[in-house]
């Protein structure tokens, strides 16, 4: 695995990083739909459509979806929906990129609610999660200083936070582990929300985070992207 280098993300980030937009709209800027296992979280192993959103606000050293970051087609909300009821799976996660860029997607996610789906949404943390549908589960990254990208987490996030939701950290090295088991204790998160820790795929072995984690004593999921293991997306 090769890591972003700070001069390709200096780059990336002067052309394609953006704010938040403010305009509702009827469509999404829809980088692709399939269908797969879910791969982490508590929904592992699970059938699940991804909705893959474009562009992204955050460069992470392992990002594995950077071909989100530009492009996508634009996509009527109506279009999405007909093409995930077509797949039949009432499972349905949004991902990107980051989601939370393009404001359509709360008018999405609780279209889809009211039809019965199951919605998850994956997100990095760095924009609010306030507005987002109660009914959907929140699997909230808080980025850790292996990603390049600590500075953006914004914390005032935790306060929105429901017991079934989540927050994920992608762990690098040691350093990033220590910097998550005390950002744990200093926010409390446990008696907030369930929590994974997932290691970089090819950087930090599996067992190794599985022997700190028992070591630590604390009520945390490993999270091992089992997608990757069974070669699918």
């Amino acid at each position: 695995m090769s890591l972003t280098t700070p001069a390709q993300r200096a780059a990336d980030i002067a052309q394609e990083r953006g704010t938040p937009e403010r305009e509702e709209r009827s469509w999404l800027r829809l980088t692709e739909i399939f269908f797969s296992i879910q791969g982490e979280s508590s929904f592992a192993g699970m059938p699940c459509t991804f909705v893959r959103l474009s562009r992204c606000n955050l460069r992470c050293t392992w990002c594995d979806t950077t071909y989100s970051f530009k492009g996508g087609e634009r996509t009527e909300i109506d279009d999405i929906i007909s093409r995930l009821d077509a797949i039949g799976c009432k499972v349905v996660e949004i991902t990107g990129g980051e989601p939370l860029l393009q404001r359509p997607v709360h008018t999405l996610m609780s279209r889809l609610c009211d039809l019965g789906y199951t919605v998850l949404i994956e997100t990095s943390g760095s924009l609010d999660i306030a507005p987002i549908d109660e009914r959907v589960h929140i699997i909230m990254d808080l980025k850790a200083p292996g990603s390049g990208e600590v500075d953006k987490n914004l914390f005032a996030n935790i306060e929105h936070l429901k017991p079934t939701d989540e927050v994920k950290f992608v762990l690098l090295n040691r350093e990033d582990f220590d910097w998550a088991i005390a950002t744990i204790e200093e926010h409390q998160l446990l008696d907030r929300a369930q929590i994974i820790f997932s290691p970089v795929h090819g950087e930090l072995s599996g067992h190794e985070l599985a022997n700190w984690i028992l070591e630590s004593g604390k009520s945390i999921r490993l999270g091992l992207q089992i997608h990757k293991f069974l070669d699918v997306e």
